[in-house]
């Protein structure tokens, strides 16, 4: 046997070629090997930005006797969580049920090789002991020695944590369609929680959870309205946020948001970009729109591929050292600036202050608003702006000299069309003609590159579309869609979209217990079928499908879909009550299925959309949904209720219920004038 992940796709798995372990990928080779062996499976779940990861490369999977042990005593398979995402879910959910504890990456566990199922789980382990963990080479020889002999129980035990994740997995008979008051106790809970000084949600680590935050922006409490605008606030002055490049980390490993775990992940990104959009559309407040271009000017300069699509991630290590790209010495920095430059940028930035990274760094973040700094030196604030702008500039310049961290190349199809939803629903708050084309142009390069036989996989890597779409992909993908017709009015989104629904309902769809499965009707045999009606570091795909589906249903009135929906509901009431605070993105869904929201389905001229602007802007202002298309008396016209005839026409909608059609550009702009904004 030797170590087969040298042709892999994946990035992550690339990084172990050369390691003396004899690692295989996940494949039936493999599995049947390890059957043929009866050798119990050594599975390694981890992905290329993982800092973790990397530690436990260095000190165990480089090692030569670490390496033989793992060789003489186990089929050693590496997994990236970020190709396999339904092994990750199988696997977590697992070791939670083993351990009684959360996992995490990477996640270490080991499987009898006749049911896949494992006995032993863990995350981390060090080369000596250390932590209260054993040394991994002890725990190897340890593990080896017991699965040995202990063979009928590791058989019982199998049996067992089989019967617990069906059970985890399963929705129970028919519930009712939970009531609306879910939500207000999804947001009493998630307020409990909130932290009132540095914003967020309970204490350290502290992540996003956009999910979160979208529930509670679309709420009619402006208290909860308020928390999301001061979270906002509050990570956007931290160091989770790059000051100079823009961009967020995937999490604080503090309560302040001030010290990341420096890997920036493109689905973090692509969720708070339209929240910081919203948010400066509804506050007025100029700073969340400097915000949101940040975010997006990063993801152009870093993280767009030459020939389409977005890369995965930026790993949190740059020359073996966690953090090293990002952080600063007080001496470069003043070295780099002019004197009023560096006043203005030590006082802004926390470099007067003791070191905050490792006790000899500093990472920037915001640690006096640029309006006190302007004030104890003497200037105006428009002069400190200028200044931190110079600061920035010159900062950043000198910081792209660097050794760059890893970047992850592969091009996630969910990713992406979670970032051209983000995009779309960005450009209609602000008015960003630039972010439409960009959601467009990764449409257009999803169904171009990731499609393979009239199929949509998972990611793009090599140039190779690979892996059968998950869930997450083709949800996020028909969102997309939708979320483009309010400012790209091309018949394609919504024929696209109406594919991708009836493939949701085929091929993803309980059609008896209700919800959606993970992975489709014809992927391969797992231990179980995973499913899941709560957010993690993404929305349910579960919840993203029954967003859109509702959607769609009300455009295009639909039952199937909307049967779909009310069954998705149903099916995940039980966890709703039980956790309503992490169903968020199912409760965003409820929401709109309790109280429709209203939606404006245009049907433009052939000569143009000018005449149709203001009300175009007007509805997006308020946060109404805009449904955009050519007039047309297609026999095909997948709009019944909404025919397009003359020089343009329009619909107000609420649900299916319409107000009579207008004809007229100022009286519809009358109209939304007198509607009462939605928060």
């Amino acid at each position: 046997m030797h170590n087969r992940l040298a042709q892999s796709s994946s990035p992550y798995l690339r990084q172990h070629a050369g390691n003396p372990v004899h690692w295989q990928p996940w494949d039936e080779t493999t599995l049947a090997l390890a059957r043929e062996r009866d050798l119990p499976i050594l599975l390694s779940i981890g992905y290329s930005a993982c800092h973790w990861c990397h530690v436990m490369a260095h000190e165990s999977f480089e090692d030569e006797q670490t390496a033989a042990l793992m060789n003489a005593h186990f089929v050693n398979i590496k997994v990236d969580r970020e190709e396999r995402p339904d092994l990750d879910r199988i696997y977590q959910l697992a070791h939670q049920a083993l351990t009684e504890r959360g996992g995490g990456w990477p996640l270490t566990v080991f499987l009898s090789p006749h049911d896949l199922l494992p006995f032993f789980a863990g995350t981390y382990f060090p080369k000596s002991p250390r932590y209260g963990m054993p040394a991994f080479a002890d725990l190897l020889q340890r593990v080896a020695d017991w699965f040995a002999v202990n063979r009928d129980q590791a058989a019982t035990q199998s049996a067992q944590l089989r019967a617990f994740l069906q059970r985890q997995y399963a929705v129970p008979p028919r519930s009712a369609m939970p009531s609306v008051a879910m939500i207000a106790s999804a947001e009493d809970a998630l307020m409990r929680r909130f932290e009132p000084h540095w914003g967020g949600f309970g204490g350290a680590p502290k992540f996003p959870h956009s999910g979160d935050l979208e529930l509670l922006l679309a709420s009619d409490q402006a208290a909860c309205r308020a928390a999301v605008l001061h979270s906002l606030t509050r990570m956007a002055e931290g160091g989770i946020h790059d000051q100079l490049g823009g961009g967020f980390c995937r999490y604080s490993v503090d309560a302040r948001w001030e010290i990341p775990h420096f890997e920036k992940m493109l689905y973090d990104n692509a969720l708070l970009l339209p929240l910081y959009a919203k948010a400066a559309a509804l506050s007025g407040e100029s700073h969340y729109r400097a915000t949101a271009e940040t975010i997006a000017h990063w993801l152009e300069r870093e993280m767009r591929a030459p020939d389409g699509g977005y890369y995965a991630a930026l790993d949190a290590d740059s020359e073996g050292e966690e953090g090293r790209y990002y952080v600063w010495s007080v001496d470069q920095v003043r070295t780099a600036l002019s004197a009023d430059a560096y006043a203005v940028a030590a006082a802004h930035w926390g470099l007067d202050a003791p070191p905050n990274f490792e006790d000899q760094h500093w990472h920037l973040r915001v640690a006096r608003p640029l309006t006190e700094v302007a004030d104890s030196l003497g200037i105006s604030l428009t002069v400190a702006q200028q200044r931190i702008e110079e600061a920035r500039t010159r900062l950043l310049a000198i910081r792209q000299t660097r050794i760059r961290p890893g970047l992850d190349d592969k091009r996630l199809t969910a990713w992406n069309a979670m970032l051209a939803s983000g995009y779309a629903r960005a450009a209609a708050w602000l008015d960003r003609p630039d972010w439409t084309q960009h959601a467009r142009a990764i449409v257009d390069f999803i169904h171009e590159r990731a499609m393979r036989d009239g199929r949509l996989h998972a990611s793009v890597q090599g140039g190779e579309a690979q892996f059968a779409a998950y869930l997450d992909d083709t949800a996020w993908l028909l969102l997309a869609h939708l979320d483009l017709l309010a400012v790209d009015p091309d018949p394609d989104h919504l024929y696209r979209a109406i594919a991708l629904a009836d493939t949701l309902l085929a091929r993803f769809e309980d059609r008896s217990g209700g919800g959606f499965f993970f992975t489709a009707d014809d992927h391969e045999t797992l231990p179980v079928r995973p499913r899941s009606f709560t957010d993690d570091a993404t929305p349910a795909g579960a919840a993203i499908a029954a967003q859109a589906l509702l959607r769609l249903a009300w455009l295009t009135a639909e039952p199937r879909y909307l049967d779909a929906v009310e069954r998705c509901l149903c099916a995940g009431n039980d966890t709703a009550t039980a956790m309503p605070a992490a169903a968020a993105s199912l409760l965003h869904a409820l929401r709109h299925w309790h109280t429709p929201a209203t939606q404006l389905v245009l049907r433009l001229p052939q000569d143009g959309r000018s005449a149709w602007q203001p009300a175009i802007a007007a509805a997006h202002g308020r946060g109404i949904a805009v449904v955009q298309l050519p007039c047309t008396r297609a026999a095909d016209d997948p709009l019944p209720m909404h025919p397009g005839k003359g020089d343009g026409i329009a619909w107000l909608c609420t649900g299916s219920e319409c107000l009579p059609a207008i004809a007229d550009p100022e009286q519809l702009l009358r109209e939304l004038q007198a509607l009462v904004p939605r928060q």
